[in-house]
């Protein structure tokens, strides 16, 4: 019907997958939208067919209920060029039941026939249907209009002004990403089931833990390796979910503990280093593993010949379904952030720094020996330095891990991705 396509124009940015494919959007997608100078939340929801709860239909509809439950106003849309089919007309008994304000939306109305075929919506009882265009921005202020007379005057709470942590939850499809997302907000809010890949886009909700932290949880599409992904529908969902992870602070790694960790998992690891996020790996579904010792061993090993970058990082064993283990992995996000923010004093980044040097000083290069002079922390978020000295751009990659390595121990570091850039400067003394 096009639901995205006006989600994405009403609140100004590309936020929801849009594609000719039937069914894309499968969660109910919120984002905020400055409508004629009045701030409204905006609910995308999935489309909405008769079916068996425990189908993935049904599970779709069952999420735009949800949704609906919320709503101060429904915009139910339909294609104009189709006309109304008898599924319009059921949707349309149905939301008359459920008692919330409806406006009737006549969509792919381009063009004065379209604004005609419009009017048929009448005879559902809701009143004028009004007549739009999303793709190509015809009638959406006249829509906007008629939202706002039918909107409470109440506007909802405005963003508080400290930001709250923004969190992603990453890891291949089927790894119990969504699952987790539900056992945080303690409600269905991402649909789940056995179906590998049921998560499309990115679904963002608010959530507060017990001691007053807030979050922005944002769950995302399984990441499966480059050479298997192969349909427009499935490219679009992994760059969502790349997005998601750049906009986010912090990552949760959902790691399906009885599989273990596989060459795709440290892929995705090393993505979000690369990135510069603070990263916690979450072992789901603990309570199917039999060997906890054996399993938390073997991954442990793994973690370190494979992801050395991020030493110390933590793996927290967990079950969604249970809730095991979770205070314990919000816990372990709490301290990866105060790592990810942490700036060090400059005095005591330069002793460590003269201590370091001592111990190991640096190598010879073309025969002639570096000279590594100072260093200062430029940002935190992740933790960033950067290198003076003369011919410090010659620094050999692993004298750059011995320091940065030597850094993490000093200051209590672990997991974090940490920045070393190389500034050098030339000596006035030397011949070349």
């Amino acid at each position: 019907m096009g639901k995205s396509t006006l989600f994405n124009r009403l609140v100004g940015r590309r936020m929801a997958l849009v594609d000719d494919t039937p069914g894309v959007t499968r969660d109910h997608k919120e984002g905020w939208a400055e409508l004629f100078g009045r701030r409204v939340v905006l609910i995308d929801t999935a489309g909405l067919e008769e079916a068996p709860p425990e189908t993935l239909a049904g599970r779709m509809r069952a999420s735009t209920s949800t949704a609906i439950d919320t709503a101060d106003l429904v915009l139910f849309m339909f294609d104009c060029r189709a006309g109304l089919l008898p599924e319009d007309r059921h949707v349309a008994s149905w939301l008359r039941r459920s008692g919330r304000p409806v406006l009737v939306v006549a969509n792919k109305a381009e063009g004065r026939a379209g604004a005609n075929a419009a009017l048929e919506a009448f005879e559902l009882g809701f009143g004028e249907p009004i007549a739009i265009s999303a793709e190509h921005n015809e009638g959406v202020s006249s829509l906007i209009a008629a939202m706002l007379e039918m909107l409470p005057e109440t506007s909802p709470q405005q963003p508080e002004a400290d930001r709250p942590l923004h969190l992603a939850i990453l890891g291949r499809p089927n790894a119990g990403k969504s699952t987790l997302l539900n056992r945080l907000l303690g409600t269905e809010r991402s649909i789940t089931g056995p179906e590998p890949g049921l998560t499309r886009d990115a679904i963002a909700a608010d959530f507060t833990d017990r001691d007053g932290h807030r979050y922005r949880l944002i769950d995302t599409a399984g990441l499966r390796k480059r050479a298997r992904v192969d349909e427009g529908l499935e490219k679009m969902s992994t760059s969502a979910t790349i997005e998601a992870m750049k906009r986010a602070d912090s990552v949760i790694l959902a790691v399906d503990a009885a599989r273990g960790m596989d060459d795709q998992d440290f892929q995705i690891a090393r993505l979000i280093e690369r990135e510069g996020r603070s990263l916690i790996i979450a072992l789901t579904k603990w309570d199917l593993v039999e060997d906890r010792d054996a399993t938390r061993r073997a991954i442990r090993d793994r973690l370190n010949d494979s992801l050395s970058q991020l030493k110390d990082i933590p793996a927290i064993p967990i079950s969604a379904e249970t809730g095991e283990g979770i205070g314990k992995m919000l816990a372990a996000v709490q301290d990866a952030a105060t790592i990810w923010n942490t700036r060090i004093a400059t005095g005591a980044l330069n002793r460590w720094f003269e201590g370091a040097l001592e111990r190991f000083p640096p190598p010879l290069v073309e025969g002639r020996r570096l000279k590594l002079r100072y260093i200062t922390q430029v940002k935190a978020r992740p933790p960033s330095f950067i290198l003076f000295g003369t011919r410090v751009e010659s620094t050999p990659d692993s004298y750059q891990r011995y320091l940065v390595n030597s850094l993490r121990d000093q200051f209590k570091l672990p997991g974090t991705p940490i920045r070393i850039s190389l500034r050098g400067s030339k000596n006035p003394y030397d011949p070349d």
